[in-house]
């Protein structure tokens, strides 16, 4: 049973700024370009770096992420030893306790970390939109002999004091760690991604439970205490694509980056490729009098009308008439005939009704903003909501 490293992927976030998207599941469980969801991107690149014993951490409404996972069949992590295993809180002989915070999260499971004795231990976010090949990371970490080795990026100053910064020496020994500072002192951010040798983990996670006033988090709790104590900790340089797709703007973001030629998102490459679970649908149908451009289009889609720069899910439906521009379109969602969507992410299996107008693009621009419907949405004919409006299933509109 014995692993030299694991995964541990932490995927029960609410994903509260991600709003009408999420009410009903969890971040991870949030579809991305075309035919994935959040949590292939993590999942794919264990696989893809030979990790195949990942612990997926759930906690805010589990049950559609647990059906996608499944297995683990799509990731190749099917396995009879090791595998992807589903880590729900559970109740122990002291009583029941949701998770606290991503340090608690795993040392509720130290049981399962133990079970298979790993030297190192791989710390996972699933809300993040990259690749990457941990098993680089983890033989930086082995051949530094740290402690904990923590990936970061460079980010602009200007935005440097919303990130976890680490300041480093000449050989990239992290010296001190800022969490989103007001006047920082470096832009390495922090992207939530650690190594760790088990032994040291988990004799700070178990120090860390024992202090009644930690918050039991990563970043505030057990990094700074590992650099207190003199612990050897190593800052790993990323300089690929990656984005934390945690708000409505950066979700749609990461979509539009995936369509831009240069983003560094590229889908499509063979010697990294992202898996996803498809469901069983025919082939995109592009009607006579349908016009497409620059968009991704993927199996089970109807396209009658007209889709430019967007991205469409599978089994979704642009009737003839309809227009999408600069927009998604979620699994299932259907926008009738003369409908125009410009500039909005369409939540799965939403009806948007005949001639109704979804989002607007002002000339100058100025208060535009991403247009949201939620999931299951059934948006009357001729119904309009502006840039930068939200609409919930239960037909209640706000501004974002």
């Amino acid at each position: 049973m014995k692993k030299e490293c694991i995964a541990m992927l932490l995927a029960g976030g609410q994903g509260s700024r991600l709003y009408v998207l999420t009410e009903n599941m969890a971040k991870p469980a949030v579809p991305f370009g075309g035919k994935f969801r959040i949590i292939d991107f993590p999942l794919s690149n264990c696989t893809n770096a030979g990790i195949d014993t990942v612990g997926v951490l759930t906690q805010y409404r589990p049950l559609e992420l647990n059906s996608y996972i499944g297995s683990g069949q799509p990731w190749d992590l099917d396995r009879d030893n090791g595998g992807v295993h589903i880590l729900p809180p559970y109740q122990s002989a002291t009583g029941a306790s949701w998770y606290k915070g991503t340090a608690n999260a795993i040392y509720q499971n130290i049981g399962f970390v133990d079970m298979y004795d790993p030297e190192y231990v791989v710390v996972l976010s699933g809300d993040h939109i990259y690749k990457m090949d941990y098993a680089d990371m983890v033989e930086r970490h082995k051949k530094a002999g740290a402690a904990c080795t923590i990936s970061v990026m460079e980010v602009p100053w200007s935005e440097a004091s919303r990130f976890g910064l680490m300041s480093v020496d000449e050989e990239d020994n992290i010296t001190e760690f800022a969490e989103k500072p007001k006047e920082p002192k470096s832009n390495l951010a922090s992207m939530g991604i650690y190594v760790f040798s088990w032994s040291k983990m988990r004799e700070f996670l178990i120090a860390d439970e024992n202090n009644p006033d930690s918050e039991n988090d990563f970043g505030k709790n057990i990094i700074p205490a590992m650099i207190e104590k003199g612990e050897k900790m190593l800052a790993y340089r990323f300089a690929g694509y990656w984005k934390d797709v945690g708000t409505l703007d950066a979700l749609w973001d990461a979509n539009m980056d995936m369509l831009a030629t240069g983003s560094g998102l590229d889908l499509f490459e063979h010697d990294w490729p992202i898996y996803g679970r498809s469901t069983s649908a025919p082939p995109a149908f592009i009607g006579k009098n349908a016009s497409t451009h620059h968009s991704v289009i993927t199996r089970g889609c109807v396209v009658e009308g007209a889709a430019e720069n967007s991205v469409l899910s599978e089994n979704s439906t642009i009737e003839e008439g309809a227009s999408v521009q600069y927009s998604i379109l979620m699994p299932g969602a259907v926008v009738k005939a003369g409908a125009q969507v410009a500039y909005a992410i369409i939540g799965e299996n939403t009806v948007v009704g005949e001639n109704a107008v979804i989002g607007s693009v002002p000339d100058g621009a100025e208060g535009w903003g991403i247009t949201v419907v939620g999931p299951e949405t059934k948006v009357p004919e001729n119904y309009e909501l502006k840039a930068n409006h939200m609409l919930s299933k239960n037909m209640k509109e706000v501004v974002r």
